[in-house]
């Protein structure tokens, strides 16, 4: 499955990403949600979070750890430049 702009997944996607957008912020970073195919989630880390050392840790134990809480269909999150 392919999401498209609009879709119920992807305002899922978009509510869960905006409960997680205050800590990034706040330490100069953000993340953008870029694509959805087939349950993985593709999100853009942008600001701070783009160099930081532990950007593979929020992105998996932080933002894929509260996807997959929040919606089932969601099987991984995966970065994208």
């Amino acid at each position: 499955m392919i999401y498209h702009k609009g879709s119920l997944m992807e305002e899922e996607v978009e509510e869960v990403l905006e409960s997680v957008r205050p800590m990034l912020i706040k330490d100069g970073g953000n993340v953008e949600l870029v694509d959805i195919t087939d349950g993985v989630v593709k999100l853009r880390l942008v600001g701070s979070c783009v160099s930081c050392s532990s950007s593979i840790m929020t992105l998996k134990m932080g933002i894929e750890k509260a996807l997959k809480k929040a919606i089932p269909m969601v099987r991984c999150v995966e970065s994208v430049e």
